[in-house]
């Protein structure tokens, strides 16, 4: 069931609107500047209002297990820079309350509001606006996109060519991404013959970037 505030990815609270598809933050309508794991860390709070998000979730969440950081250091910088960006203050929350020991949890009332139109039939499974995850062939543990069409044609030129090289060279500039199996994406556009999509991540090191997916590429 949707959380109350929440519709088609937006999420309203007093002055501030959270869009979490497009990665985010309004005060007032004004766009504020929020780094992408405390976008994060405030997404994830607003997905359970009023419940706690434990220090473990977020870690798993936002540091997975191949990732070397100071965890603790990293989510308190990252909760401290949502207050900030909130105005609020951890001595007396108005939006993030901190548990001691256990995490955080959303206090902010959000606003209701009636589903759109379009969520009384749900798209069909293979639709524009479909949430999915990546999935990779065989026993990998990456799914390898190309951020647009020019890097996609080049991929496919230099793979009907056997160019490990070439394909390496396209990996190191970054206009092919290896993402981790199972990232969570939004489905943004399918391209015919429905065999590419173009869709958004909604976690990890890309999030908020875009790129295009085989359909095969995409859980069912």
């Amino acid at each position: 069931m949707s959380s109350p505030g929440r519709s088609s990815g937006v999420a309203r609270f007093d002055v501030f609107e959270v869009d979490l598809s497009a990665g985010e933050l309004h005060k007032a309508g004004r766009k504020i500047k929020l780094q992408i794991l405390p976008f994060q860390a405030l997404a994830m709070l607003l997905e359970r209002p009023g419940e706690v998000v434990t220090r473990k979730e977020f870690e798993k969440r936002l540091w997975p297990g191949d990732t070397f950081v100071d965890f603790d250091h990293s989510l308190n910088t990252a909760i401290k820079k949502v207050r900030l960006a909130l105005g609020d203050d951890n001595k007396k929350p108005r939006f993030v309350e901190t548990l001691p020991k256990r995490g955080y949890r959303f206090i902010g009332h959000l606003e209701q509001q009636a589903p759109p139109v379009s969520a009384k039939t749900p798209a069909p499974a293979s639709g524009v606006g479909r949430l999915t995850r990546l999935r990779a062939d065989g026993n990998l543990s990456f799914v390898l996109v190309s951020v647009d069409e020019a890097a996609a044609r080049e991929r496919e030129k230099l793979e009907a060519a056997s160019d490990d090289v070439g394909l390496s060279l396209l990996i190191a500039s970054q206009k092919l991404l290896m993402v981790p199996d199972g990232t969570p994406v939004r489905v943004l556009e399918i391209r015919p013959p429905d065999s590419c999509c173009q869709v958004r991540f909604l976690e990890g090191e890309h999030y908020g970037k875009t790129a295009l997916v085989l359909a095969k590429q995409l859980a069912e």
